[in-house]
């Protein structure tokens, strides 16, 4: 038997979040990167503070109207019968996302995993469902691994490797170099995509835990498939390609105790799906963002309709 999730979200009830969001940072946001040459001048050699220190305010404005989008989100799934609960409060966000973000700047990103470990944790561990705490099992050592041996190194590798051709080929055009560069980094994080699904998917719930179950080159393979169909489709199929890469991830996906197991799964309906993904796309373009709110909670209410536990025999 298939147990489906549900989401209760109403977009009148986000509305007011995302339009503070709209105003506060993406607004601001747009203006300082129309402005930047005006700001770092070098006859103004404080305009690159200053144009930082707008950047890390906007920062904060933004993750602490996140923290309420995200609050409203969880509360807004239910699962047989009994929504979500979050339990965490803006004070507590606050009082780690600030020292996570400044130790991060004055660590030149070293010490990201560790902050953006400690963040998710917050959101799983205060999260529970018929009072029962979910809790997040994820290492911030594991996540520095993950994102130096998949993401800093093949970039850096990946860097020199452009400006060496670029040096060697005096016909390189910028234009050239930055398609190829962009592409090629696109396929290089694949193996950052499968590492950091598969860190971020180990959780504790009850006497469960939940994990991702499959083997690097399968899982690969399947990235590499969606993510090629969607640059030569220029992005249309793009949508899609999240909508299958979803339902691989579910199939893959586990709750296990010692004496049950439980797998996770997604009825996709391809044709409808893609054309109603697009439908909210574009009505969220044409509107500016403003159907946002909309297309979120719709979006979001179709996929977790149709996604679903049931238990597994041995």
């Amino acid at each position: 038997m298939k147990d489906y999730f549900k989401f209760n979200l109403k977009a009148q009830k986000l509305l007011p979040v995302w339009l503070t969001f709209l105003v506060l940072f993406i607004v601001p946001y747009v203006f300082l990167i129309l402005k930047v040459k005006d700001i770092i001048r070098p006859d103004h050699p404080t305009g690159i503070f200053v144009f930082y220190g707008i950047l890390i305010l906007l920062l904060l404005i933004a993750y602490a109207i996140i923290f309420y989008i995200i609050k409203l989100t969880i509360e807004g799934v239910e699962f047989k019968g009994k929504s979500f609960v979050f339990g965490g409060t803006f004070g507590q966000f606050m009082a780690k996302f600030i020292p996570g973000l400044f130790f991060t700047i004055i660590t030149l990103g070293i010490y990201s995993p560790w902050f953006i470990t400690k963040i998710q944790k917050f959101f799983v561990d205060n999260t529970s469902h018929d009072s029962n705490n979910l809790t997040f099992a994820g290492k911030a050592g594991k996540l520095f691994k993950i994102l130096f041996f998949t993401t800093f190194l093949p970039i850096m590798v990946l860097m020199i490797v452009m400006v060496f051709i670029g040096y060697k080929n005096n016909n390189f055009e910028p234009k050239t170099f930055s398609l190829y560069t962009n592409v090629l980094t696109l396929f290089i994080m694949i193996p950052y995509m499968y590492y950091i699904y598969k860190w971020m998917v180990n959780v504790r719930f009850k006497e469960y835990t939940i994990r991702w179950e499959t083997k690097f080159w399968h899982s690969s393979g399947k990235i590499l498939l969606e993510i090629f169909l969607s640059v030569i489709t220029v992005g249309i199929y793009y949508p899609y390609a999240g909508l299958r890469l979803y339902k691989y991830f579910m199939g893959k996906t586990f709750a296990v105790s010692e004496s049950s197991r439980k797998g996770f799964g997604y009825d996709l309906e391809a044709g409808k799906d893609f054309l109603f993904l697009w439908g909210q796309l574009l009505l969220t373009l044409i509107t500016l963002g403003i159907y946002y709110p909309w297309a979120c909670c719709k979006i979001t209410d179709r996929i977790l309709s149709k996604t679903y536990t049931e238990q597994i025999e041995e």
